[in-house]
């Protein structure tokens, strides 16, 4: 019987004999349809086909055959006879020792030969082989081995370069077959898992890495494994790891493979911006909140709202009280407090309005005063802060209000402390952290100068007011009269601007009534105004001059004086009540560029009159001719002089404010006239405002008697706001 394994790579693609066209190995179709094993023909024509080597070891012999593939793809001569040895002397040195213990192990166990190694071939280069035999037995003896090899060298190099990649590649990779156990692991899959892969080579990952059972690990591999689509996720793994990985996994008939970055620096990074960004906000909230008021009390006091609970559980805020009158010892004052929760704010409050007065010197209230340095209770604050609290309720309170934490952090003014801030943490968070208290101390910082500045603010201010007191003095006593006047000074400025009013009586009896208003808003505009309403004093009790006249001279007077000041103004003097009249008042005024009076008459009616024509400003022409109109007042009449501060303002033209004017006083006409005054400013005026306001209204006795219902005669004192 042929021997089944010889020749049949030897077959070449030679034209039959017949002149037919051949198949393959020189088998031309004629023969195959003859022949009685076509079956076992094409089955040697398709081992040729595949590049694989057969051959035949006679174990008892120990003569090696190969047909031609064979011989080719080890590089052996066609005549050389090859035993075991001569064959296993052209195996690579480095797998020599494999190959012919996996040959001994496959003859004595009469079992398989199954091996992949490298030989050297006559070039002295190297080829992968992929072998693999069966031993034969007769009689219960084995008698030789048959089996096949075939060149695995191309896929053998496809996979080194892949592993070459992987192995070279910045990211980790492992790969894990159908059981999750790794199969693979580069280098820095090793790097990053903190582990070698001959530990990791035929592990089970979830014993190996047993953090990952029930997180996003399991769930995110097995997903892909059961869908067999992709995943992607971040996940983190915590120690011995400590990290955060960008995963993607990638499932196949073998199992998954897995690709992963470590993002950790990339996660804090981002961590790190978004608490930056919370910390603006929170800075530009409080910075918005205390810019909005010039009262740096009621901002600051509102403070313990806004770091409530981004820096702390619960809040109280401490005013260093400035004011001399308070005693030789500067007070403390507790002016805000809050808590997160809603249900504990009454006890919160309660204890800020106690525990000032139930501080002992020791205390880290007075601790943080002293220093000008923050205070930190780390732990136990709440026994540690009852310790410095007399008996009584302040203790009770905190112990009920629990803090475990507590930092008492200074807010610093340009000559030291004025102000406090203590932020309280309840046992389930931990202590501010180094970043935190930063952020604490730049929003003490900034209420810090906001309450000084609004104190530097208070005394402009009452240094202001001071000077307007002595420049807008009380009206007089007018027989059958009632004057009223009011100054509001700009909400944005020192409290005094260019804005004035003025009432004095004259020699022959008759009383002077002025409104006026100097161009600018700021201190020049006030020095200004007392030198331009003195002069007009001055004038006015010197000469006895009617309003056209007193203004005439106001002008050449200031050309004289070198004063380039500009100025609105209305001169009205209501003339002595004369044998006759009724009760009737003449009223003579000249108006220089100022917005018009208004009449209220006795029936409520309101009337808003205009000069017989339309004079300068004062210093701009000063030879200007002023005209003088006349108007006549009923009894109970009321003549109304007030600044464009009233009517005017950047969102609202003087045409529509002196409208809105109108219709105000039309509906307070008949209240008293203090009332009239003030409802008027509380109905026009805008809570912030960039121009004073000034107002002056004498109203005419009803009957013309001193001792009338409305109290005319009595001067009204001025006021501002």
């Amino acid at each position: 019987m042929p021997d089944p394994l010889a020749g049949t790579a030897a077959r070449g693609l030679d034209d039959g004999a017949d002149g037919r066209r051949p198949l393959l190995s020189g088998v031309p179709l004629n023969r195959l349809a003859a022949s009685h094993d076509a079956g076992r023909v094409l089955g040697e024509l398709a081992i040729a086909a595949a590049g694989i080597g057969v051959f035949r070891w006679d174990l008892v012999t120990g003569r090696v055959s190969w047909d031609e593939v064979g011989r080719d793809l080890l590089g052996l001569d066609e005549g050389t006879e090859h035993t075991v040895g001569s064959l296993t002397s052209r195996v690579h040195p480095e797998d020599r020792a494999r190959v012919v213990a996996a040959l001994d192990a496959a003859v004595l166990a009469e079992d398989g030969f199954d091996a992949e190694y490298r030989v050297l071939t006559p070039d002295g280069g190297t080829r992968w082989v992929s072998a693999r035999g069966r031993t034969m037995l007769e009689e219960g003896r084995p008698v030789r081995m048959v089996g096949a090899a075939y060149d695995t060298t191309a896929r053998r190099r496809s996979e080194a370069r892949i592993a070459e990649v992987l192995e070279s590649m910045p990211t980790a990779f492992f790969s894990l077959d159908t059981d999750w156990r790794f199969t693979y692991v580069n280098a820095e899959a090793e790097r990053v898992l903190g582990r070698p892969r001959r530990e990791l080579l035929g592990g089970d990952i979830w014993e190996l890495f047993p953090a990952a059972l029930s997180s996003q690990f399991e769930d995110g591999y097995r997903r892909a494994v059961r869908t067999g689509r992709p995943a992607s996720f971040d996940a983190y793994y915590p120690a011995p790891l400590d990290a955060w990985f960008e995963v993607r996994a990638w499932p196949g008939p073998d199992g998954l493979a897995v690709y992963f970055l470590d993002i950790t620096a990339r996660r804090q990074a981002e961590e790190q911006a978004a608490h930056l960004a919370h910390r603006a906000a929170l800075v530009a909230r409080v910075t918005a909140e205390l810019s909005e008021t010039l009262d740096g009390e009621q901002a600051v006091g509102r403070l313990a709202q806004l770091v409530v609970p981004d820096l702390a559980d619960w809040c109280l805020v401490t005013l260093v009280d400035d004011d001399e009158q308070a005693g030789a010892r500067r007070g403390l004052r507790d002016i805000g407090w809050w808590h997160a929760d809603p249900e504990m704010r009454p006890l919160v409050e309660e204890y800020g309005a106690m525990r000032i007065g139930a501080l002992r010197d020791r205390s880290f209230v007075a601790q943080a005063l002293s220093s000008a340095d923050t205070v930190v209770v780390d732990a136990r604050a709440s026994a540690r802060i009852a310790e410095l609290l007399e008996p009584g309720r302040a203790r009770d309170l905190i112990a009920r209000l629990a803090p475990e934490t507590a930092s008492v952090i200074p807010l610093r003014g340009r000559d030291g402390v004025v102000g406090l801030i203590t932020l309280f943490r309840g046992a389930e968070r931990q202590a501010l952290t180094a970043d935190e208290l930063a952020t604490a101390g730049e929003v003490a910082a900034r209420a810090g100068l906001a309450l000084d500045n609004s104190r530097l603010y208070r005394q402009q201010r009452q240094l202001a007011e001071g000077l307007q007191r002595a420049l807008l003095t009380e009206p007089p006593r007018a027989p059958g009269l009632r004057i009223a006047v009011r100054y509001e000074p700009a909400a944005e400025a020192a409290q005094v601007g260019g804005d004035w009013y003025d009432a004095f009586l004259q020699r022959d009896g008759g009383t002077v009534l002025v409104i006026g208003d100097v161009v600018g808003h700021d201190i020049v505009a006030a020095a200004s105004m007392g030198q331009l309403r003195s002069i007009l004093r001055g004038v006015a009790v010197a000469t006895g001059a009617g309003p056209a006249e007193l203004l005439e001279d106001v002008d050449h007077a200031m050309v004289t004086l070198q004063s380039a000041t500009l100025a609105t103004a209305v001169v009205a003097t209501v003339e002595p009540e004369r044998s006759g009249d009724a009760g009737h008042r003449t009223v003579r005024w000249s108006n220089a560029g100022h917005p018009p009076p208004f009449v209220i008459g006795p029936d409520g009616s309101v009337t808003e009159i205009h000069a017989d024509e339309a004079d300068l400003l004062l210093g701009v022409v000063p030879d200007t001719r002023r005209g003088e109109t006349v108007t006549v007042l009923a009894p109970g009449a009321t003549l109304f002089l007030y600044t464009d501060g009233l009517v005017e303002r950047r969102d609202q033209p003087l045409g529509d404010g002196i409208a809105l004017l109108h219709d105000v006083l039309r509906e307070v006409a008949h209240q008293d006239l203090d009332v009239v005054c003030d409802e008027v400013l509380r109905r026009l005026l805008p809570a912030t405002r960039s121009d004073d306001v000034a107002v002056v209204a004498v109203r005419l006795a009803d009957g013309g008697s001193a001792g009338s219902p409305d109290g005319a005669g009595a001067p009204s004192s001025p006021r501002s706001r």
